[in-house]
C-alpha cells in the first residue's frame, strides 16, 4: 500500500515540498473514485512524476483511491493526498513521465498536432 502523505509536508501535487518538479498546464482528464461509480471530468493544474491536483467541486475524504485517466499516460491508480478549496491533491501508486502529457494529440485528416499549451506564470 503506498503511503499516504500529510497535508503539512505535501506540496500542490501531493508530492513532498521540493522533491519533484511540478510542470503547471491545463488538462482535462476522467476520474473515478474508490474503483466504482461514476466517471467525473476534472481539470489537471499540475502534473509531477509523483501526482498531480485538480479542479474538483466536491469534498473527498484523504486517502481514497482514484484511477485516472491521462492523455498521452493512460490509466494511473493513487490515492487523495488533500482536498481543499475546490481542488484536490493525489499521490499516484507508481511515478509517470509528466512529458506524455504534453505530446501532441493525433493529427488526423491533413490537421497538425495539437501540443497542450503551458499556463502563462502570474
Amino acid at each position: 500500500m503506498t503511503p499516504i502523505l500529510p497535508l503539512a509536508v505535501a506540496d500542490a501535487s501531493g508530492e513532498p515540498d521540493g522533491d519533484r518538479k511540478r510542470d503547471s498546464l491545463f488538462l482535462l482528464a476522467r476520474m473515478q473514485l474508490a474503483g466504482h461509480g461514476p466517471v467525473h471530468e476534472v481539470r489537471v493544474r499540475n502534473l509531477s512524476e509523483g501526482g498531480l491536483m485538480a479542479e474538483y467541486p466536491r469534498t473527498v475524504a484523504v486517502g481514497t483511491p482514484v484511477a485516472l485517466d491521462l492523455r498521452g499516460i493512460g490509466e494511473i491508480a493513487g490515492r487523495v493526498a488533500w482536498c481543499e478549496s475546490q481542488r484536490l491533491g493525489i499521490a499516484f501508486d507508481q511515478p509517470v513521465d509528466p512529458k506524455l502529457a504534453r505530446k501532441p494529440v493525433g493529427a488526423g485528416r491533413g490537421r497538425p498536432p495539437v501540443p497542450a499549451k503551458a499556463l502563462p506564470p502570474r
